[in-house]
């Protein structure tokens, strides 16, 4: 499973679903990352998933740059020189990317200003131009 239950608003992902791919990791680490594939690149097709429809509408609207136009999440996970390890750490950001979409944002009520916020504004708005006003040339006399 790619998400943990007990996580409120977590869904969880059958393994099924995701496919895992040990590729070689990139940068410097010697000799071990030449010879071993423990880099994890993993692939979730969201349209084909079992996720409910409104939450893959969401995650497909984020514009995450892990998700592909084709509507793919694609996670690279090679921070660890262990294979589970990053197995593990590419499953968490899956289910971290869900979480985050697993709310339904609130919708916006516009709210007007109250009668006193737009008075004091214009008082204060009033007071700044009378400084300024005092600042101009003196007349001549």
């Amino acid at each position: 499973m790619a998400t943990s239950p007990d996580t409120p608003g977590s869904y969880l992902v059958p393994l099924e679903e995701v496919e895992l791919t040990a590729i070689r990791a990139q940068g410097a680490g010697g000799q071990n990352v030449n010879k071993v594939s423990n880099a994890v690149h993993l692939r979730f097709d969201v349209g084909a998933s079992s996720l409910p429809e409104d939450l893959r509408a969401r995650l497909l609207a984020l514009g995450d740059q892990r998700i592909s136009k084709d509507g793919v999440v694609i996670i690279k996970a090679q921070e660890f020189r262990s294979l589970e390890k990053n197995r593990s750490e590419a499953l968490r950001r899956l289910g971290e990317l869900i979480a985050s979409v697993a709310t339904v944002p609130r919708k916006r009520r516009p709210t007007r200003p109250t009668r006193t916020a737009v008075a004091k504004r214009l008082e204060g708005k009033s007071r700044r131009a009378g400084i300024k006003a005092g600042r101009g040339k003196v007349g001549e006399s």
